[in-house]
């Protein structure tokens, strides 16, 4: 495969910017090739030469936008203490998700409609692993029953988000620190 032109991967990243902001706005299936190209200001045929189809550039879209959440959080993690993994983990991704509601839908649309679904384990075993260390940090011993904490923190950060989306005054960061309180009171003393 050659390598795209400057002007292609230009022309790439509009229409994957078009399709997050047709999708969050619109949905997946009100989202058809020739309205992102009428968004774009270029034919169907345009953006099937860089995309072969509309899943396809969905998909794109979707990675895009996963690896912009996954790189803020992963930063927010590095720079933190690993007593304070947990909580890093749980602000920064409520912080993200809120300052990019958008990004939320794109990520829930494409979720339901084209994306396989993810085995469970790839999410919760990084929350767990960060409990594991916060834990071992803090010298915090016993068992615990890691799956099921991250399980619970996992589902709490996409409450306060699906909150956030119906009610943009909701404050996230105060609901984030409830978290965390709740974390630290759970598992980590």
């Amino acid at each position: 495969m050659r390598e795209r032109t400057f002007t292609e991967q230009a022309r790439r990243t509009q229409l994957i910017d078009v399709t997050i902001e047709l999708v969050a706005e619109h949905g997946y299936p009100a989202t058809s090739l020739a309205r992102i190209a009428e968004s774009a200001g270029i034919t169907k045929a345009a953006v099937l030469y860089h995309f072969p189809s509309k899943n396809a550039l969905v998909e794109s879209a979707y990675a895009h936008v996963l690896t912009g959440l996954v790189t803020a959080v992963g930063t927010a993690v590095a720079a933190a203490a690993p007593v304070d993994g947990p909580a890093a983990y749980v602000r920064s991704m409520v912080g993200h998700l809120r300052e990019h509601p958008r990004h939320v839908r794109m990520i829930i649309e494409a979720m339901i409609n084209v994306v396989p679904e993810a085995a469970s384990a790839d999410r919760w075993t990084a929350v767990a692993d960060l409990l594991d260390q916060a834990r071992a940090a803090r010298g915090v011993k016993g068992p615990f029953d890691r799956r099921t904490a991250a399980l619970v923190i996992g589902g709490g950060i996409d409450a306060i988000v699906a909150e956030s989306l119906t009610d943009p005054a909701y404050d996230t960061a105060a609901a984030a620190d409830v978290l965390v309180t709740a974390i630290e009171r759970a598992w980590l003393i």
